[in-house]
Order: structure tokens, then C-alpha cells, then sequence
């Protein structure tokens, strides 16, 4: 009886060309050892199951091999190949470490001592060191000047998933290449070529939801192809997507997008049944919360840049569906959402029974949408304090401002949003009936901040006594609606509702200004002086206009 090879060992690539996924790499590094412009040290960086250590071996066998690595000429018999040896990982000169169990500083000393040596039959001696990261502070500082000048047979590949590890004073004597993980059509392409050489009988739907839960790994797709065909094929089934989402533990998009349209809804008993269906085929609590999280990202994406058609993850029912459940929804209910999703995740794990705690934050979220906007909230805070001062006499706002509230409620509301005025105790006789007076009045009382503002930075929409409308531009300050409302109620002791419009508005006083002020100049350049001026002193400027009385003129 012979040992069945596991998918991920079998179809493992032993040259570049079968490297999927890759080819900016592959390029790089195939041109680099044509043209013998080698590296001390290379550095493969990414997650798990992308062919880091892979990609080790074939460099390994490439700088090593008799022949071109990059063509598929075999080695003439007689000859003493590398290649087989270094797959098989028994080469004398190819070094491969595990940094896991090996971290300390002496195990980096008799890596730099058998570096002294040169190979034995192969022209480079290459130490691979796999999870680099792992290395102590003291290794990684013992590697340091051999890794920057090895002895000319040396060459270092390191391998990690963990770059943000590794110190700095490494990365920079190493060339680093990124393996990116696969994207799902190259994935499913890859293992739909593995199940005809196979001979398996895999369906394509099958094929799409395993090359989407790998995440771009393409260990990780292969180990699920593996275990879908020896758990259903080689009894005499056929692999179709409900097997693997059984066997996987996952649960049918049809059905999460029923449980999120429970959720948006608000209906906490059809929710908390159709959550018992998925849980009664045995999917794991965590996946299904990372499903629902998915789901909302492709609402959110629906809302923002329309349907999804060509998200190959995402059938054509399944965007219309969240098309049609994202109309009613705004950002901001999204939003909130997936933040309420992700606390959900460190909740499951504080709680043992995960289906209890998983069905409490399902209440949780299925009461979400009653929840008033924060940012309506913040809106109508300020202007419920306004028209409580409104409701009082001027007398009693001052003496209501300098009481304690009777609760803690009202205490932090008034606390953070109640406006800081000081209102005088003189009678207030100031009386507003234009835009411009109110300017008056704020250069009256050295407002500097909101006379700039008001000058400069606003446009009339509308005045009325007690409401302007105004627009503004971006240099507007962020303080200035609340700081006018409080001064205004301070001068006048009424409440004035400050409303910010569409409308394009008047010019500001500042353009007004500067207008009035070029056309007084076009109308000076047009009189006699000036010309005459400009007959006697060509180079002169004209730099203020002050128009003359009569007394003056005669």
C-alpha cells in the first residue's frame, strides 16, 4: 500500500514558472541571477501559504543548478544536479533553520561559523532561516555584519510573516520581496487544474467558496481541497458547495443576508430564528459573525459606489438583494454597524457559551436603528439649551446658569454643549436690523475673530430679526456658529437661529471692499491728474484714491 502525498507536498512548485500569483517576483529575480547581479541576502515577506520557504528552494536551486534554471533543459546524465537534492531538502551546502525553535544567539554562531567554509559541491552555500522573526535581539545583532558583507559563496534568504518584527538595521541589508496573496479567480483557476489531474469531482461553485475561504493562501485551498475530496469523492459522492460549507462549518450567504435583513429591520424573533437554522448545520458562531461583517462591508459598498455585479465573491441575486437593502440605509447607520460587529468579537470570547453571547449581541443589533443620529444629537443639544433661555426671563438665565442641576444627566449635558456666555447685569439695549449692524456691534465689543469671520469668511443668504442664513467657505472657524449665537444672545437677550445654506449667498463685505476699491481706481486712472501724472513719471503707481471735497477741488 503506498503513502498518499497531501495535495499542499504534491503540487508543491519546484520551479518559477509554477509559481502562481508571482510574476513581478519571479520576473526580478530570474533577471538578477541571469545577469549574476545576486543579492547578499534575500527576505520573502507575506502570509501564510504563499510559497515563501518555496520560493527559498527554487532560488536555492537556480543559483545552484549546472544548466539554466529558467529553461526546462534537464542536466545531461552523468552530471551532478542539485535540484533533486535540494527538494528533498538533504543538500550539505542548502541550510535550512526553523528561527521558532532555534532563537537564541548560539544557534546564529554556528550558522556564522559554517559560514567560513566554502561549499562542497554546489557553487553557493545558502543558509534559508524561516519565521527570521522569531530571532532574539542578540541573534539578530550577531547577524548583522556577515549578513552586510558575506564571504562571496554566501547567501542569506529569510523568511517571515512578520516583517514588522524585523528590525530595521536587517531590512535594510536585505532584498525584499512581498509574495501577495492569491486573488480568488487565480485561485480557483489553480484548483480546477488540480481536480483534472486528480480526476476529482468538484463542482465549480465548490471551487469558488474554497478559493474564497483560503484568503489568498494557497496551502490553505489545497489542504480544503484535499480533506472535500477525501471526505466525499473517495466514498463515491460528488463535492457540491453545501458539503464544503457543512464540512467548513460555514454558513449560506442566502441565509446571512436573511439574518442582516432581520438585523436592519429591527425583528429580533425572526433574527434569533434564522440565526438557530444556521446554527443547527453546525456553523461556528465566530464565522458566522465574520460573514456578517463581510455582508456589511458590501452593503457599505453598495451604498457608496452602487451594485456590486463584478465582485466575483457575490452572486448576481445576492447584489440585488443587498442593492434593495441598502436603499433606506444611510452611512452613518452602517457605520455604526460594523463597529458594534467588531465589539461583538472580543464579546464572544469573554463568554464561553458562544450561541448565548452570539443571540445577545443579535438583540443588541437588531435595536441599533432605533438609536437616534450622535450627530443629531450633538445638533440638538445646543439648540434645546437656546430655547431654554428663551423660556426665561433674562433675570433667571443668569442665576439657571450658576444653579447646579438637580440630576447627573442634565448635569454633564449642560457640562459639555451649554454655550459659555456671561450676560451682564446692565440692561441690554443693543438692537440689530441689518447684517451690517451686527458687524458694527462685533467691532463695537473687539470681537476680532468673528469680525474676520463675518467680513471674510461668510456670505449673506437672508437676515431677518432673530435668523440669519449664511453661507460660507472652508476657512470659516469651527467655532463660529456657537460663539455668535452666545454673543448675540449676550448683547440683545434673544435667542438667534444661525442656519447654514446651499445658496451661494451675497459677496462677503471683504470682496464687496475690494471691488468698490478697484473700480474707485479705474475711475482714477480715467481722470486728468492721473494721466498727466503718468506723462511726467511713467513708472509711477497708482497705490490709494481719496476722494476730495468740493472746497478741496475749487
Amino acid at each position: 500500500m503506498t503513502n498518499r502525498k497531501p495535495l499542499a507536498l504534491k503540487y508543491r512548485p519546484q520551479k518559477f514558472g509554477e509559481l502562481i500569483g508571482q510574476e513581478s517576483m519571479v520576473l526580478s529575480i530570474q533577471n538578477a541571477i541571469k545577469l549574476k547581479r545576486l543579492p547578499n541576502a534575500y527576505l520573502l515577506t507575506g502570509i501564510r501559504g504563499t510559497g515563501k520557504t518555496t520560493t527559498a528552494r527554487i532560488i536555492a536551486k537556480a543559483i545552484n543548478c549546472n544548466v539554466d534554471f529558467s529553461t526546462n533543459e534537464k542536466c545531461k546524465d552523468g552530471d551532478f544536479c542539485h535540484c533533486d537534492s535540494i527538494t528533498n531538502s538533504n543538500h550539505i551546502d542548502i541550510l535550512e533553520m526553523d528561527a521558532a525553535s532555534k532563537t537564541g544567539i548560539d544557534d546564529i554562531r554556528e550558522i556564522l561559523e559554517a559560514s567560513k567554509y566554502h561549499p562542497s559541491t554546489a557553487e553557493y552555500k545558502v543558509f534559508i532561516i524561516d519565521e527570521v522573526h522569531m530571532l532574539s535581539k542578540q541573534a539578530f545583532n550577531a547577524l548583522l555584519k556577515t549578513l552586510e558583507e558575506p564571504p562571496p559563496h554566501l547567501k542569506f534568504i529569510l523568511a517571515t510573516t512578520e516583517v514588522k518584527k524585523i528590525p530595521v538595521t536587517i531590512l535594510s541589508r536585505c532584498q525584499r520581496f512581498d509574495l501577495r496573496r492569491i486573488k480568488v479567480d487565480e485561485m480557483k483557476d489553480f484548483l480546477s487544474k488540480i481536480c483534472e489531474k486528480e480526476k476529482a469531482d468538484v463542482d465549480d461553485n465548490s471551487l469558488s467558496l474554497i478559493a474564497k475561504s483560503s484568503e489568498g493562501s494557497v496551502r490553505d485551498a489545497l489542504s480544503i481541497l484535499d480533506q472535500s475530496i477525501i471526505t466525499y469523492n473517495l466514498m463515491g459522492a460528488k463535492v457540491t458547495e453545501d458539503k464544503v460549507r457543512e464540512m467548513l462549518g460555514l454558513a449560506d450567504t442566502s441565509k446571512i443576508i436573511d439574518l442582516m435583513t432581520n438585523v436592519v429591520e429591527g425583528n429580533v424573533e425572526k433574527s434569533v430564528s434564522t440565526v438557530e437554522e444556521i446554527f443547527d448545520i453546525g456553523a461556528d458562531p465566530k464565522l458566522v459573525l465574520h460573514s456578517l461583517l463581510e455582508i456589511c462591508y458590501l452593503m457599505t459598498r453598495t451604498k457608496t459606489l452602487g451594485k456590486i455585479s463584478k465582485d466575483l465573491s457575490v452572486s448576481e441575486a445576492d447584489a440585488d438583494r443587498l442593492n434593495h437593502l441598502v436603499k433606506d440605509l444611510d452611512l452613518t447607520y452602517l457605520t455604526m454597524l460594523w463597529h458594534f460587529l467588531l465589539k461583538g468579537l472580543e464579546d464572544l470570547n469573554l463568554y464561553p457559551n458562544l450561541s448565548i453571547a452570539f443571540q445577545m449581541l443579535l438583540t443588541r443589533l437588531c435595536h441599533l436603528k432605533n438609536m437616534p443620529d450622535p450627530q443629531a444629537i450633538l445638533g440638538s443639544s445646543e439648540e434645546s439649551i437656546n430655547e431654554n433661555n428663551e423660556s426665561q426671563k433674562l433675570g433667571s438665565v443668569t442665576s439657571k446658569i450658576n444653579n447646579e442641576p438637580t440630576t447627573q444627566i442634565k448635569n454633564i449635558s449642560q457640562e459639555l454643549e451649554r454655550p459659555q456666555t456671561k450676560i451682564s447685569n446692565n440692561p441690554i439695549t443693543s438692537k440689530i436690523d441689518s447684517f451690517q449692524d451686527l458687524v458694527n456691534l462685533v467691532e463695537k465689543n473687539k470681537e476680532i475673530e468673528l469680525k474676520f469671520d463675518l467680513e471674510r469668511n461668510v456670505r449673506l443668504v437672508k437676515f431677518s430679526q432673530g435668523k440669519i442664513d449664511i453661507a460660507f467657505n472652508e476657512k470659516l472657524s469651527k467655532h463660529f456658529i456657537k460663539n455668535l449665537t452666545s454673543k448675540l444672545l449676550e448683547w440683545t437677550g434673544n435667542r438667534w437661529i444661525i442656519t447654514l445654506s446651499k445658496d451661494l449667498g451675497e459677496e462677503t463685505i471683504y470682496e464687496k471692499k475690494n471691488k468698490l476699491k478697484e473700480e474707485l481706481f479705474e475711475k482714477a486712472k480715467q481722470t486728468e491728474v492721473y494721466k498727466k501724472v503718468k506723462e511726467l513719471f511713467p513708472e509711477a503707481e497708482l497705490i490709494e484714491y481719496k476722494k476730495l471735497n468740493k472746497d478741496d477741488e475749487e
